[in-house]
């Protein structure tokens, strides 16, 4: 199961460099996560400062 991202989302980048396995990505200042590559270890939740990123 992914990590899905809010509307709340700034675009900071802090996910990206948090998550392992490069899953996510920002996108037109919009944080990304590709479902395929997430192993739902929740770090991108984690190292949000805005709280967009929730388990789904």
């Amino acid at each position: 199961m992914a990590h899905k991202v809010s509307d709340a989302c700034v675009g900071c980048g802090a996910c990206e460099g948090a998550c392992p396995v490069g899953a996510v990505a920002v996108d037109g200042g919009v944080a990304v996560v590709n479902a395929d590559a997430c192993i739902d270890c929740g770090a991108c939740e984690g190292a949000c400062p805005t709280g967009a990123i929730t388990a789904e």
